[in-house]
């Protein structure tokens, strides 16, 4: 078990850009690898990146056959990926709701790329390159984000869309009025 913690929102390590990883395969980046596959399933989540457990190394794990914390979300393929990248395939956005393991018990609406072209590197150094859409692409883009210092919601366009999971499943916003 992990003696690291997952840091809130507040915390300043979060706010700060992360330095390239330039070596693999190393023992040092394949257990840490594995610590934050094994707190991002610990947590429930779909992904972590790791400045949210306080290393500044453009590093992320995501992926889940189902969760709990998005029951209506298509499996992703566990994957690690290091120095990642994405650009857009076309100017396609989409809002959805989101959560984040550094922000406990909130969500929301956030506006993301519909379909993205992600690369990066695997453990080993070689090349993983994907095109994705959806809920895929939308946490890509949310832990990439995390790696720049960026947090969820930064995003938002309308701060009413934010709040309590448990206050918006009782009080669902209507954002058609607004």
């Amino acid at each position: 078990m992990t003696n690291r913690r997952i840091l809130r929102m507040g915390h300043p390590l979060l706010l700060k850009t992360s330095a390239p990883v330039t070596e693999f395969g190393t023992a040092p980046l394949l257990s840490l690898l594995d610590e934050m596959l094994e707190i991002m399933q610990a947590a429930g989540g779909v992904g972590l990146a790791a400045p949210q457990i306080g290393v500044g190394q453009r590093i992320i794990v995501f992926g889940a056959e189902e969760s709990g914390r998005y029951p209506d979300a298509p499996p992703i393929p566990v994957t690690a990926l290091i120095n990642p990248e994405f650009e857009p395939l076309d100017g396609g956005m989409e809002s959805g709701w989101e959560g984040c393991l550094s922000l406990p018990g909130l969500r929301g609406l956030v506006p993301r790329y519909r379909r993205i072209r992600y690369r990066g590197l695997d453990p080993q150094g070689k090349v993983i390159e994907r095109e994705v859409e959806g809920f895929h692409a939308r946490v890509v883009q949310h832990e990439t984000d995390h790696l720049d210092g960026i947090l969820y919601p930064m995003r938002m366009d309308d701060l009413r869309n934010f709040g309590f999971e448990e206050e918006l499943a009782l009080n669902p916003p209507d954002t058609d009025s607004y």
